[in-house]
């Protein structure tokens, strides 16, 4: 929908877990020297300003990024992700929380390729502006339908890639459109490692997608939650969120296993957080 615009919500404890998870998978990538593509299907601006009146408005990477890089002692892998978002920064402030694009940008090299999809004009328009000085054969960048763009971009040329997914949810169809992207996906890429984000509601679309997404990859999968609080009572809210990974990197299990309890006892409520991470890899 294109009323939705993520700079309401950038660094909070959903982007964590995304980027986190999207790093992750970025460096396993690199430790072959063979080139590959990603593809971000709903890229948003790229970066977001923390003091615009979009993220001063709720201030939730106040309990989100603002959170993680005042621990004192997280994993290696946690640390290598702050040191990260602190590289945008200056002087210990926080005053930039980059978004997937600019996360990619970090650790492509000259051989790599990155596609990004917007559909938002104003949030594409900023994208453009935030890789105006990128090399264009490595970044193209559309103002078009990811679930749509992304069929062109597969298989890749160098038949290694990594596809992120997060649309907003805020249409109902998105759910079931992630799974229709998914199965097209993967006839078209088969060993293509594909990140999707859900969030976490009191909704039926949600477990049934993941249920979806699971039979059409039964063998190679990951899925991990992170609940900040209790389901609300009226029943509305996002209580958290997900990410559920097909052809995950096999180092993700025991990373995670690792990180998760640090990022519960930073992210959520003591007494209403909890945190899950499910896999099959063979």
């Amino acid at each position: 929908m294109l009323s939705y615009r993520h700079a309401f919500h950038a660094g909070n404890h959903a982007d964590i877990l995304k980027h986190y998870l999207f790093s992750l998978t970025l460096d396993y990538f690199n430790q072959k020297d063979k080139p590959y593509c990603v593809v971000d299907t709903h890229a948003g601006a790229g970066m977001y300003r923390l003091n615009s009146d979009y993220s001063k408005q709720n201030l939730e990477y106040k309990t989100g990024i603002s959170k993680l890089l005042a621990a004192k002692t997280l994993p290696a892998s946690l640390t290598t992700f702050t040191a990260l978002i602190r590289s945008f920064n200056a002087n210990e402030n926080l005053n930039l929380y980059p978004g997937s694009p600019k996360i990619a940008e970090q650790y492509l090299r000259i051989k790599d390729q990155l596609r990004l999809f917007e559909l938002h004009p104003s949030d594409n328009k900023i994208l453009q502006d935030n890789f105006s000085a990128a090399n264009t054969k490595q970044t193209k960048i559309a103002m078009s339908d990811g679930f749509e763009g992304l069929k062109a971009c597969l298989p890749p040329s160098s038949k290694r890639g990594i596809v992120i997914i997060d649309p907003p949810y805020e249409d109902k169809t998105d759910y079931q459109r992630v799974v229709s992207c998914l199965q097209d996906s993967l006839k078209r890429f088969a060993t293509g490692t594909y990140l999707i984000w859900y969030p976490l509601l009191q909704k039926p679309e949600q477990k049934q997608m993941i249920n979806h997404l699971q039979a059409l990859n039964q063998t190679n999968w990951l899925n991990i939650t992170l609940q900040v609080n209790k389901p609300s009572a009226d029943g509305f809210g996002m209580y958290g969120s997900g990410m559920y990974l097909i052809n995950p990197p096999w180092i993700l299990p025991q990373l995670l296993t690792e990180a998760l309890p640090f990022l519960q006892q930073i992210l959520c409520d003591p007494s209403e957080g909890a945190s899950h991470l499910d896999y099959r890899i063979t």
